[in-house]
């Protein structure tokens, strides 16, 4: 199976992807195989530093009545990317107010049912005072759930993977053992994912109380958090229908850092590695480096390939028999989006002459982008 790679750059825009259940080298052997058509619908924003005020309305964005199975939302410049955010305070305040506002658009419907509230009661937001603590994203993002996250990292094979390799050989097999998972169905602390740190405890406690909450959750709301990350500016956040979360594993977030010096984290990377039935996804939301003067393309190129390079997910199924990916290129299906800041090589008067023309096929022989990324072929870009 090759690995596409779909590319979105500052638009919203759709796919139709397949969700394998099982693999395609047993399509002709095993009789329980099937194939399910979901839709995923990827918006990128940069907002340029701007708080997102009250009264704005992300229903003709998300298109909310184009009954999508998963959101991928990527957004950058969530904070002005000024000293103070970029080498030393973490604000969380935004990307709170953006997953509060997604919640609203995506179970509008299921608020509409129960006298208008919308699932999990959605927070309040001040404007960053100062005398007041500021809302908790780890806190937020647990309200919007409607499965623990701890669940969606587990590694939830079983034994019939050591069943398939035994009889059809050692590639047919996409999860590992059982025997990795203890008797409550979570792996180990030593084989948690720790990169992602905003959400890492957030499951220490299950209360009765929590239980309640998730189980009420559950009930009110159509499409539930996935994963969720914020580096700097950089925000990604997936959301699924409810339905399908149950069947989520291996959930497993990174982020590469390529701003000032290379090391900082106004540019770069967030990366959220997930396997939906047996299909393995990554979603990759970026922002590259900026400029259009003659060669700031080739510190674009840079960043991708350092990006590629870089991003690993750790190794969840500790057994030879497994095919969970731990780089981006081994996923079945990959989605990258962002501010990638490349350009028409062309002058703006050419560019608006071209426009006003509508010759887009011409002005896609100038994207940089087809230009410049030899692994790219121009049916996987969209515009």
């Amino acid at each position: 199976m090759s690995d596409p790679l779909y590319i979105f750059n500052r638009s919203q825009s759709e796919i139709v992807v397949e969700s394998l259940l099982a693999s395609s080298n047993l399509r002709s052997s095993m009789p329980t195989q099937q194939i399910q058509s979901l839709r995923v619908f990827v918006a990128t924003w940069n907002v340029g530093g701007k708080f997102p005020h009250s009264g704005l309305n992300l229903d003709a964005l998300l298109h909310v009545h184009g009954e999508y199975d998963i959101y991928v939302l990527g957004f950058q410049e969530i904070v002005p990317l000024n000293a103070g955010n970029v080498l030393v305070l973490g604000d969380n305040e935004p990307a709170a107010k953006w997953l509060a506002m997604i919640n609203q658009s995506l179970n509008k419907s299921s608020s509409s049912s129960s006298g208008g509230r919308l699932g999990p009661k959605t927070p309040s937001f001040g404007a960053g005072s100062m005398f007041f603590a500021k809302p908790s994203l780890k806190k937020i993002s647990e309200s919007f759930r409607t499965e623990c996250r701890r669940k969606l990292k587990i590694c939830n094979c079983s034994t019939f993977s050591e069943e398939i390799v035994k009889k059809y050989g050692r590639e047919s097999c996409f999860r590992c053992p059982e025997g990795l998972v203890n008797q409550s169905g979570v792996l180990s602390d030593d084989e948690e994912d720790e990169d992602d740190d905003d959400d890492d405890d957030e499951d220490e406690d299950e209360g009765g109380g929590k239980v309640a909450s998730l189980v009420s959750n559950q009930m009110m709301m159509k499409y539930g958090l996935v994963a969720s990350k914020q580096m700097v500016g950089i925000f990604l956040t997936v959301w699924m229908r409810k339905e399908l979360i149950q069947h989520v594993s291996h959930l497993r977030i990174s982020s590469v850092t390529r701003g000032i010096m290379g090391c900082l984290g106004n540019k770069g990377c967030i990366a959220v590695s997930l396997q939906l039935y047996k299909t393995s996804f990554c979603f990759i939301c970026s922002h590259l480096a900026s400029g259009e003067r003659e060669g700031d393309e080739r510190r674009r190129n840079s960043d991708v390939i350092e990006i590629l390079k870089n991003t690993t997910f750790p190794r969840i199924c500790r057994t030879s028999f497994t095919r969970v990916p731990d780089r981006i290129t081994k996923h079945d299906r990959v989605i990258w989006l962002g501010d990638l800041n490349y350009r028409i090589a062309l002058s703006y008067s050419e560019t608006k002459t071209l426009l006003d023309k509508n010759a887009w096929d011409t002005l896609l022989n100038k994207d940089q982008v087809s230009l410049t990324v030899p692994f790219l072929t121009r049916n996987q870009i969209s515009v």
